[in-house]
């Protein structure tokens, strides 16, 4: 019980060391991605925090994944390096005694991967997707800015006025160019006020203008003239979010028989799968020779973690594709990996007997 409590403290605190600096790093990248944005005026500066929030909880489960497969990897390779290792095969112990405590400790971390890549992370990038649309449609809704071309976030419109009267309801020298179709638009006109309906629609309402209504390449035109003509301002009604797969509550995602649909079901549900794997993996892996370098053990470590990343993205593109089923995606990469399991144990049982009897 001793030894069971030691090893899952190292594990605690090497897991709590690489989760602080991977999460470092991530957050980091993040606000640098976010904040050139910003500066672009993609999303506003005061976005910047919660659009980072919610993509730190989008990337909690992988980072939480790599954070078990690298603390079992240093602790168990700090043990060879001490020579504790000799002493726990010397008790005759074999490596596979290691599975029991490394799977006490890395079953409630699998179990919080699960949970978070099931119902956090969709939920999280569906609250991103929501703030950005909020965050378009404020920059639509206020996009009346005097002596500035203002284009809403479809692409299809661009706004000009000139200038605002003091209260800020009425505008002076109005121009709107917009796209429908294969046709264009170009509304004048001198002067014109803001207001809001009742639904809370906005708009424009122009007086005494004139509209020309062409299709770039041929001759044919129109020149309309008004007394009042009203630009609607897009609102979220007129622009309402599309769920994606990756945005969608799990529980939508069962209820969709759809090649993309399963293939994102697919990855959510690796993602504990992948943990765990890759936490008995680290057991053969972590084997260190003291007579020869210290990091020829990492190096396969992160060939590993990387081949088995790269079939699980691969595995999704097949389902999303159709080229395999469901279940046979979700199901073959693991499978393989569960294969090579025993023989790494094999090999590195093979090795430390053959160290044994050299010494």
């Amino acid at each position: 019980m001793i030894f069971q409590g030691a090893v899952r403290r190292e594990f605690a605190h090497s897991a709590a060391g690489v989760f602080t600096a991977l999460f470092a790093i991530l957050v980091t990248t993040q606000l640098i991605r976010l904040l050139s944005e910003a500066a672009q005026s993609s999303v506003e500066a005061d976005a910047v925090a919660a659009l980072l929030g919610f993509s730190a909880l989008n990337y909690l489960p992988p980072l939480l994944s790599l954070s078990l497969f690298v603390a079992i990897l240093l602790t168990l390779s700090r043990s060879y390096r001490d020579s504790e290792m000799v002493v726990w095969f010397s008790a005759g112990l074999p490596l596979t005694a290691w599975i029991r405590p490394v799977l006490i400790f890395a079953l409630p971390l699998v179990a919080t991967i699960a949970v978070l890549s099931w119902f956090l992370s969709p939920w999280a990038l569906a609250q991103s997707a929501e703030f950005r649309g909020k965050l378009s449609m404020r920059k639509d809704t206020g996009q009346v800015a005097p002596g500035t071309f203002q284009e809403t976030s479809a692409g299809d419109r661009v706004i000009f006025v000139e200038g605002l009267a003091d209260d800020t309801s009425q505008v002076h020298n109005v121009f709107v160019s917009e796209a429908r179709g294969e046709r264009v638009g170009v509304t004048m006109a001198a002067t014109g006020y803001r207001t809001t309906a009742n639904n809370g629609d906005r708009f424009i309402v122009l007086e005494n203008g004139s509209r020309y209504e062409f299709t770039p390449g041929t001759a044919e035109y129109r020149i309309l003239e008004y007394a009042r003509y009203a630009v609607r301002i897009e609102t979220k009604e007129s622009r309402s979010l599309e769920p994606t797969p990756k945005t969608m509550p799990s529980q939508e995602l069962l209820a969709i028989d759809s090649p993309v649909y399963r293939a994102e079901l697919l990855w959510r549900l690796s993602m504990p799968f992948s943990a765990i794997v890759l936490a008995l993996l680290a057991i053969p892996l972590s084997f260190v020779n003291p007579r020869a370098g210290r990091s020829a053990n990492m190096l396969l470590a992160v060939l590993v973690y990387l081949i088995y990343n790269n079939l699980l993205t691969i595995s999704q593109g097949w389902v999303a594709s159709g080229k395999v089923s469901f279940a046979v995606g979700l199901t073959t990469v693991h499978l393989v990996m569960l294969c090579v399991l025993p023989l790494l144990f094999y090999h590195r049982i093979a090795v430390s007997s053959f160290m044994r009897l050299t010494r």
